[in-house]
């Protein structure tokens, strides 16, 4: 009796086992998912410097507001305060983008965090500069984000994003070679995802791409191109095909080669379209998220 008591327990465990549910992936999960598994099915969206459209670049409001918006991903830019506190800023001075001026290098953050930020048409704001933990804090589960400039304090960085229990959401990037990539950042690559900058209009591009392909085998490289009649950017989309994920900046010609985000407004087929369609882009970087993310839609290209 004791026996078949103890058997019938067993079978109890493992059939609860069984039907015991997985926690339900967030966000940021999903997204991160679709780049390990290059998954070509839709195309993922990064909003440059969050939402600046509607609020000052780099800040938490314009991170919520692209959160909520639907925006797969954040490009936000890294700088350190003299007394070496890590904030959201795009220039290396304070002038263009707050009511102060001068160097952030040279300004400790007590006198940062009194500033106001300035719009993008140069307003002054009530919204204040956000330290970068804050804004990790803020992305933590909801969204990707790309760090931009922050390979010079990695170290700190590094340290933050584990402190936080936010490593899983950060993509880096760069423009350095493969080798130099495995010798500054090899110990956290095996946490952080590292996507190489590559300007593919270089005579030596195509061997970079390959040099990292059989070295690193990266998730993504950023692509970038200014010569309307190269041949490489069709080239790439049949070489990374299946094997990495390609990201476009559809920022400003020089970047996509005239194929950029004011011209989507008025033809967004033969800009992001083309991009999408014949160099294979699953990943594009835009000034102007909310309409790129209704285009997608449109094509069932985002969720």
């Amino acid at each position: 009796m004791k026996k078949t008591l103890l058997i019938l327990f067993a079978c109890i465990c493992a059939l609860t086992a069984c039907t015991e549910q997985k926690p339900t992936p967030t966000r940021a999960e999903r997204i991160r998912e679709q780049l390990l598994t290059c998954d070509e099915s839709s195309v993922i969206v990064v909003a440059h410097r969050a939402d600046w459209r509607n609020f000052p670049e780099n800040s938490l409001e314009a991170i919520q507001s692209a959160i909520e918006m639907g925006v797969d991903m954040l490009e936000i830019d890294v700088q350190r305060t003299k007394d070496g506190v890590l904030i959201l800023m795009h220039d290396h001075n304070l002038d263009r983008t707050t009511t102060g001026s001068g160097n952030i290098a040279d300004t400790n953050w007590e006198d940062i965090a009194k500033l106001n930020l300035k719009d993008h048409q140069g307003n002054v704001t009530t919204y204040k500069v956000p330290k970068l933990e804050d804004a990790l804090l803020a992305c933590k589960d909801r969204i990707m984000i790309n760090l931009d400039k922050a390979d010079r304090y990695f170290d700190e960085v590094f340290a933050m994003l584990e402190r936080t229990g936010t490593t899983n959401l950060i993509v880096m990037k760069g423009g350095q070679p493969a080798n130099e990539v495995k010798e500054k950042f090899g110990k956290y690559l095996e946490k952080v995802i590292y996507m190489p900058v590559v300007n593919i209009d270089k005579p030596e591009s195509e061997q970079a791409i390959y040099d990292f392909l059989n070295d690193l085998k990266p998730l993504a490289f950023e692509l970038c191109w200014n010569n309307p009649e190269s041949l490489v950017p069709t080239k790439m989309e049949k070489a990374l095909k299946g094997r990495s994920l390609i990201w476009y900046n559809t920022l400003w010609d020089w970047l996509c080669a005239g194929h950029n985000d004011d011209k989507a407004v008025d033809n967004p087929d033969g800009t992001w379209g083309y991009m999408i369609d014949t160099l294979g882009a699953r990943i594009l970087q835009t000034d102007r998220p909310q309409l790129m993310i209704e285009y997608l839609r449109s094509r069932k290209l985002h969720e």
